[in-house]
């Protein structure tokens, strides 16, 4: 292999079929129809389930969510937080289109390695946030 390139790892179909399954069984439990969306390393959809009455809004914002964990690798609850006291980046990155700032998006960690993202939207964020953590649980994996 050369050393101009790198391999990257990416989340498996399969895996996230299985998290989707997780955190659509949690937002049934919950009574809270919702958008899921997972992406690979790259932020591309890798599997998407907009359930039965989830709002509109919510497709997009799934995605943006899943798209912003896996952009930088911290969950969208914490870039609140990274850019608040900061007012270049409050009223600059706050601008790009797909950036979300509020709970319910998570990386998708595999061994220490960024390998996917998960977003959730259609209920409070803290629901929404639920609701992406029993996506990663049903996996095996963790916030």
């Amino acid at each position: 292999m050369s050393n101009q390139t790198f391999t990257k790892q990416s989340v498996t179909s399969e895996t996230a079929q299985a998290m989707i399954r997780g955190a659509a069984a949690k937002a049934t439990e919950m009574g809270v129809p919702m958008s899921i969306a997972i992406v690979d390393e790259a932020g591309e959809l890798k599997a998407f389930e907009r359930m039965d009455g989830a709002l509109m809004l919510s497709v997009d914002i799934a995605q943006n969510k899943a798209w912003t964990s896996v952009s930088f690798g911290i969950c969208t609850h914490e870039w609140w937080d990274f850019i608040k006291g900061d007012d270049p980046l409050l009223h600059g990155i706050v601008n790009h289109p797909r950036l979300v700032v509020f709970g319910g998006g998570y990386s998708i960690k595999i061994d220490g390695q960024v390998v996917g993202g998960i977003g959730v939207s259609g209920g409070h964020y803290t629901q929404d946030m639920e609701v992406a953590v029993a996506g990663l649980a049903a996996v095996g994996l963790e916030p």
